[in-house]
């Protein structure tokens, strides 16, 4: 029995709502909810794969209503390898979502490619079996196979260009949400995770600075866990926490726009009420079960699996997070942290072996997980002539501090995309898809070639005014206002407005 899964992918027709009275022409919005189209897939059995053979490729359900929206679903039968001329056949399925009243109308598609890899999927694979899906169901859904929009946040960037290097054709604009990927030849994780040190001791800076206080409870909770029987207590599922798995919470907590609230809050209640005076100390079954709800492996064990996998191309990874981590001990181990007085830091999106025998979701991966931190045969993920001579209109949001997506890798990747249009911003971490709402009170046009005004001068001053809007582009140079015919100006007013006008 082979298993693959697929990172979550959303289906969005979109529409133009009706423009207030009195107003102008308004631009095309897509409508969407976060989760509009979930792609899932079953594991089969040799059985099962023999019955999907008697099905037909596509069926489509009936239309049903929620809230604002029609949704219909989507049951497709694809090749589970297409590398194969006779694949075992599995099933995907696909909800379709659109505005109430338009479920008749040719309106354009927009596929939704979310991070991961791993979640809301029992089928996360790698980008190029990815692309070879949404290329099938293209094919299906939309009306003369003709070419649709993608948006990709996260790892679903990554296949966004995955998918521009194999099959542009089947792109009409591709929009990266802190997407875009290393595209080095070989397995980039270890480079990946070098560039993602800095950021991510950053962030406990940030973290520490705003909540002072936590640095002395982390470190009492390091030390209780050091010296508790076995160096960890027991958590509710049946795993053990450790200093280094305490760590953890910074994948979520250091991350995302809210996560320094959430973490705070989280240690708020980390340990039990001492009703009597004088009695030992005890983290709470509240802070235990929340650490566990926190990493969320027991639901999507698979991101843990396949993580490292989607920066391997024709190389292993061979743990790469763990080798890079042990390179940067002295400012990530835990233990000798709180003895030392030093806060402790949390690590970031990495993935270790000792994970597979710490947390008890994944005790069953442990295995698989070795095999594949050492698998070599990885398909190419992305090719560089065709992202050189690319044609379709491509525009990445890229944040300045995420520490998931590092900012200087991105902006080498992207200076292999042909037509790229960048916004560049340290206003959203890597959540801001999720975040971004609102208005913002300042905007500005920075030049990446600008020879007047240093690029890296400038974004260290972007740093020190709060709640600007950046726009980082290489079309122009220094006289882009003057040169570029009004569109530089259009653009910072549509960053001002809370548009997005990245074409």
């Amino acid at each position: 029995m082979r298993s693959l899964s697929f990172t979550v992918q959303l289906f969005l027709r979109y529409s133009p709502p009706s423009p207030p009275k009195n107003s102008p022409k308004q631009t095309l919005y897509f409508r969407s909810l976060r989760r509009s189209i979930s792609v899932v897939t079953a594991i089969m059995d040799q059985n099962l794969t023999k019955n999907t053979s008697l099905q037909p490729e596509h069926v489509a359900g009936p239309w049903y209503s929620v809230p604002e929206l029609r949704l219909r679903d989507h049951h497709f039968i694809v090749p589970l390898d297409y590398s194969l001329s006779q694949s075992p056949k599995i099933s995907i399925f696909a909800r379709e979502a659109v505005a109430v009243g338009k479920e008749e109308e040719a309106l354009p598609y927009l596929l939704f490619l979310q991070g991961g890899p791993g979640y809301e999927s029992p089928r996360p694979t790698e980008s190029n079996n990815i692309v070879n899906d949404a290329e099938f169901i293209r094919k299906h859904l939309v009306p003369d196979a003709g070419p649709w929009k993608l948006l990709g946040q996260s790892f679903g960037g990554f296949c966004g260009v995955t998918y521009l290097s194999f099959a542009p054709q089947g792109l009409k604009q591709v929009f990266l949400t802190g997407g875009i990927p290393s595209i080095k030849d070989g397995c980039t994780a270890e480079t990946v995770y070098n560039a993602c040190i800095d950021p991510i001791v950053l962030q406990n800076q940030k973290y520490y600075k705003r909540y002072p206080q936590d640095v002395e409870i982390i470190r009492d909770v390091v030390n209780y866990l050091t010296e508790s029987e076995g160096g960890g207590v027991p958590l509710p599922s049946g795993g053990i926490l450790t200093p280094r798995g305490l760590q953890l919470l910074g994948l979520t907590g250091l991350g995302a726009s809210t996560g320094f609230e959430r973490l705070h809050y989280l240690f708020e209640r980390v340990w039990d009420p001492v009703i009597v005076p004088g009695s030992k100390k005890q983290i709470s079954y509240y802070f235990l079960n929340s650490f566990e709800k926190w990493l969320s492996f027991d639901t999507n064990p698979l991101y843990a699996l396949m993580h490292e996998s989607i920066y391997c191309q024709g190389a292993a990874s061979q743990w790469a997070a763990h080798r890079v981590r042990l390179e940067h001990e002295n400012k990530l181990d835990a233990v000798k942290a709180a003895k030392e007085g030093r806060p402790v830091f949390f690590t970031g999106e990495m993935v270790f072996p000792w994970m597979f025998d710490e947390i008890h979701a994944l005790r069953p991966f442990k295995e698989a997980a070795n095999l594949l931190a050492e698998k070599k045969d990885w398909p190419p993920l992305y090719n560089k002539t065709a992202l050189n001579n690319n044609k379709v209109p491509v525009a990445a949001a890229v944040y300045y501090e995420d520490m998931f997506v590092n900012f200087k890798l991105a902006m080498e990747t992207a200076k292999e995309i042909a037509g790229i249009r960048l916004w560049v911003t340290n206003e959203y971490m890597h959540s801001g898809l999720r975040d971004g709402a609102g208005h913002v009170p300042v905007a500005t046009a920075v030049y990446y070639e600008d020879m007047f005004v240093n690029f890296k001068l400038a974004m260290e001053t972007a740093k020190e005014i709060a709640g600007i809007r950046l726009w980082v582009t290489n079309e122009y140079m220094h006289s882009g206002l003057r040169d570029g015919a009004g569109h530089v100006f259009d653009h910072l007013m549509g960053l001002l407005n809370g548009k997005k006008p990245l074409f």
